[in-house]
């Protein structure tokens, strides 16, 4: 790789630059080029390289410049397959055209994105709800190149037509398959096999990476660099994707679909194999908690043992009754082997001598999902992401704790790692202030919810913009919702907009178009919304952000740093907790002209002496416990001239 073109990159950021044109309100920020020079050097020099990029840093053409410009073979991953449209679409092509030097590129997303010819059509039989969208995805397949189904929006992301028309890896015929010829997944990954820079999400980067581990032939082309951006979010996903997992939903599809492969044979032996099947996976679902949410298998497994050793009998005897079938179709084969992997995998989930992990049941209103989970992820990504001659690069806006980025390092598995931060280029310390209202209850008293509502509406008779209640449970959520109902007059004729009540792109626009909403959300809310301008000028945040020590991820990781002779809270819930404020808080100042206020309603921040680690992280920006501040911290910005 030639490094002459590190030495130009500065000047690509500078006061000429080419996006100057291109990109209005384009200002040079010498933290996008120290940061693409970094990459530059990781990439050129096959290095691993840590990057926190605060907002506003510019970091995605920072890392997308000097991967296009290097000549190398690059993978970048995103946190989201939104994220990943954007980057390929929009962001891409701009710099593209900015450095004027053709680069072949590929989007590629995992098989479930993508139409499948030959399910769609064996697809005769349809609910006369499902009719619609059928038609739709029937019109859209002469129109479409690349079959990907984010093109057609006129059938709901989560519409039940999709798993459908669309393959997994389980029931996905390969090269048997009569349409094989004409795959979008296979051209897909023929047009990623071919170019010189492939964005996918972290999902299929880490199916990617697990298959490999299972010795599989990989599908993602050898890179010799991978970006991935949003690295914060991998360590959990990795802990989901090296685990093992079966759900009832699963198990009925596969029933559902040898009902209808075996039709035409009018076997009643046969049926009686799939009416023990269907019986059996009813009689788990009987025997599971009634009780929603996630629940330890191990203190469950005396009262689910029989279920559980009904269900392997039943899936092996309808294994074996489909394996005599096999020879005359590539459908029943298919579906004999995806029973058998079924089998295997619930063996091990029902196995009291399991591989090292945690056990645990999701329990959902007509589902169940069993999960098997390591402890620890860390050496196997290690083995992964040390084993090729590669650069690895990990960029997000919440990596550290301060300068330290242990906390990632560690469950990544990256052993001396630079870490690089650069702050965002905002003025913070200006713009953005931190609130801590006085006398709140502790977050455990009942009545917390209503106190921080009684507290935070306030703010709104200071501000013409508008107001996030981020929470950490949909309980909260649900108690300030109905508060609201009987506080109406206290949103001051401003829209009240709740998660849950409409797809959450419909309410972030809806949100940004009124100017001054009051928006109640939880979960996905904490990150990825970017709301620019005076929409958005107070985030208030309920509790600190810890995770549920019941929560299986979490248990898992305490349980491994325990029997490392760790400190548990120390190393994990309080790092875990405070990035997961920065990304809480980071929704609010997404401009250089941005200002506000973050309001913190719980009061172990001045109580407890790790709550500095959280006000820590949020600085330049300074905090006050005086309401009156506030006020005139607002007033000031919103006075008519007012530069922010």
């Amino acid at each position: 790789c030639n490094l002459s073109f590190v030495t130009s990159l500065p000047e690509f950021f500078g006061d000429q630059s080419p996006l100057k044109k291109m990109l209005p309100g384009f200002q040079p920020r010498a933290g996008q080029a120290w940061m693409a020079e970094a990459v530059a050097e990781a990439i050129a020099t096959s290095d691993k390289l840590v990057i926190e990029a605060g907002t506003g840093t510019g970091k995605t053409f920072a890392y997308l410049l000097p991967a296009l410009m290097s000549g190398r073979k690059t993978i970048i991953s995103t946190g989201t397959k939104a994220l990943q449209d954007q980057l390929y679409h929009r962001d891409l092509p701009l710099i593209g055209k900015a450095v004027g030097r053709p680069v072949s590129t590929a989007l590629l997303k995992g098989r479930a994105n993508y139409l499948c010819l030959h399910r769609l059509d064996q697809l005769d039989d349809i609910a006369a709800s499902l009719a619609g969208d059928h038609a739709e995805v029937r019109e859209w397949r002469h129109h479409t190149d690349s079959g990907d189904r984010a093109e057609l929006t006129a059938v709901a992301e989560d519409s039940a037509i999709w798993p459908l028309v669309t393959s997994t890896t389980d029931n996905c015929l390969g090269q048997h398959c009569p349409q094989y010829s004409d795959c979008h997944v296979v051209k897909a990954r023929r047009r990623a096999q071919e170019a010189d820079l492939v964005v996918v999400n972290h999902h299929l980067l880490l199916a990617d990476l697990a298959m490999k581990e299972s010795g599989f032939l990989e599908f993602l082309p050898d890179a010799e660099a991978v970006i991935l951006d949003e690295a914060h979010q991998v360590p959990d996903l990795a802990v989901q994707f090296f685990g093992v997992a079966l759900g009832s939903r699963e198990l009925q599809r596969v029933v559902d679909e040898v009902q209808v492969a075996t039709m035409p044979f009018g076997q009643a032996e046969l049926q009686r194999r799939v009416d023990r099947l269907d019986t059996a996976i009813k009689a788990l679902r009987i025997a599971a908690p009634r009780q929603e949410g996630r629940h330890q298998l191990d203190d469950l497994m005396p009262d689910m043992r029989g279920a559980f050793d009904e269900l392997g009998a039943a899936i092996g005897h309808l294994a074996q009754g489909l394996e005599a079938l096999g020879d005359g179709s590539a459908d029943i084969a298919k579906l004999h082997e995806q029973l058998l992997g079924t089998g295997e995998r619930l063996a091990l989930l029902a196995s009291d001598d399991s591989w090292d992990g945690l056990r645990w049941l999701e329990v959902h209103p007509r589902s169940l999902r069993v999960n098997l989970t390591p402890l620890d992820v860390s050496s196997t990504l290690s083995g992964l992401v040390g084993s090729g001659h590669q650069a690895w690069i990990f960029t997000s806006a919440t990596l550290a704790v301060g300068d330290d980025f242990s906390h990632f390092t560690s469950r990544m598995g990256l052993g001396g790692v630079t870490g690089l931060t650069f702050p965002s280029p905002y003025p913070l310390a200006d713009n953005g202030l931190v609130y801590l209202p006085p006398g709140l209850p502790q977050p455990s008293d009942p009545g917390h919810t209503d106190a921080v509502m009684e507290a935070v509406t306030p703010l709104l008779k200071f501000t013409r913009g508008g107001l996030f209640c981020l929470f950490t449970s949909h309980r909260a959520l649900n108690a300030a919702k109905k508060w609201f109902r009987s506080h109406k007059t206290r949103l001051g004729g401003r829209k009240l907009l709740v998660q849950g009540s409409a797809p959450r792109d419909d309410l972030l626009r809806r949100f940004r178009d009124s100017g001054n909403a009051v928006l109640l959300g939880t979960g996905s809310f904490w990150e990825g919304v970017d709301v620019r301008g005076t929409a958005l000028t107070v985030v208030a945040i309920d509790k600190l952000p810890f995770a549920s020590p019941a929560d299986p991820l979490m248990m898992a990781r305490l349980e491994f740093i325990r029997r490392e002779g760790g400190n548990g809270f120390a190393e994990h819930q309080l790092p875990q907790a405070a990035l997961a404020m920065k990304q809480g808080a980071g929704r609010l100042l997404r401009d250089e002209n941005d200002y506000g206020v973050i309001v913190l309603c719980d009061p172990r921040i001045t109580s407890r002496n790790y709550g500095k680690t959280f006000l820590e992280i949020l600085e330049p920006m300074g905090s006050t416990d005086d309401i009156r501040t506030v006020e005139r911290f607002l007033e000031r910005h919103e006075r008519p001239g007012a530069v922010a």
